[in-house]
């Protein structure tokens, strides 16, 4: 493409996904758990390696305990009807390659809830629960979970606009420099 205004028309999608953190009581439903969870699955990863797992959590009671426990990171867990939690291996010497992966499976889950009409947002397990969470979803003593993908149907209030038009963002000269950082 060379017009700049279609190449951005293409891609605005991706630039009206967002966080939600409040979501309506309906649950969600397989087709749709399914989906997004397949996104994950076909995330990249470093050298392929695939080194996530996914635990589709649809228990109220065990994604209001994880909500509890990881507070206030967890927030949006409080409402959310269903979660995926990314369980990674946790080798120490593996842990940058690691979190790159994480974060790409839950960045595309997030999307991929935004297309189907979705919430959801990023919710980070902070290392002193960690353990405790593993125990509350059973992993092996070798496995860990740092990032936890809340889902749901957003309530109307989250649906609606947290800024004014054209003000959620840095301008793009402050953001975007052309060939090297700009000279003060």
């Amino acid at each position: 493409m060379t017009d700049t205004s279609s190449a951005i028309d293409v891609v605005r999608p991706l630039l009206r996904v967002r966080q939600i953190r409040d979501f309506t009581p309906d649950p969600l439903s397989e087709a749709e758990l399914e989906a997004i969870t397949e996104v994950g699955r076909w995330s990249g990863s470093s050298r392929n390696t695939q080194p996530w797992r996914f635990i589709v959590i649809r228990d109220e009671a065990t994604i209001r305990k994880i909500a509890e426990l990881g507070q206030p990171q967890t927030r949006s867990l409080t409402t959310a009807t269903a979660a995926v939690a990314i369980a990674l291996p946790s080798d120490p010497k593996k842990a940058v390659s690691f979190a790159y992966d994480d974060g790409r499976a839950a960045e595309r889950m997030l999307i991929a809830a935004s297309f189907l009409g979705l919430g959801a947002a990023i919710a980070w397990i902070v290392p002193d629960v960690r353990t405790a969470i593993g125990e509350l979803l059973d992993l092996p003593d070798d496995w860990v979970v740092r990032t936890i993908v809340a889902l749901g149907h957003p309530t109307a209030a989250a649906k609606r606009p947290k800024a004014a038009p054209g003000t959620a963002r840095r301008p793009r000269e402050e953001a975007v420099f052309e060939g090297r950082w700009p000279k003060s």
